[in-house]
C-alpha cells in the first residue's frame, strides 16, 4: 500500500463512537487508508458495521483499505460476529 493515511482506532468503540468513526472514514474517502487496531479494548457491532461499510466503499472505489495490528480483543469481537477474517480476505482479493 503506497502512502496510506493511518487511522488509529480508539480503545473503546461502542455505539457512541460509530458516528464519529463513520465521519473519520468519510473525511478520508478517496485516499488509501490503514486502520490501526492495536489499542482496541472493546468494539461493538455498530463500529464493526461502520468498518465493514468503509471497506466495501474503498473496494468499490478501487482504493486500498487495510486493517493493521488488530488487538486480540478486536479479533475476538470480529470472531463473535463471523468477521475475523473478513478484512484480510477482501483485501487479498
Amino acid at each position: 500500500m503506497s502512502q496510506a493515511t493511518q487511522i488509529k482506532l480508539a480503545p473503546t468503540l461502542d455505539f457512541r463512537a460509530a458516528g464519529p468513526l463513520r465521519d473519520q472514514f468519510l473525511a478520508q474517502r478517496g485516499k488509501a487508508i490503514e486502520v490501526d487496531g492495536a489499542d482496541v479494548q472493546r468494539i461493538g457491532g455498530q463500529c464493526i458495521q461502520v468498518m465493514a461499510a468503509a471497506q466495501r466503499t474503498w473496494l468499490h472505489d478501487g482504493v486500498d483499505f487495510a486493517l493493521a495490528n488488530p488487538s486480540d480483543e478486536m479479533l475476538r469481537a470480529l470472531g463473535h460476529v463471523g468477521m475475523d477474517s473478513y478484512f484480510t480476505e477482501l483485501a487479498a482479493s
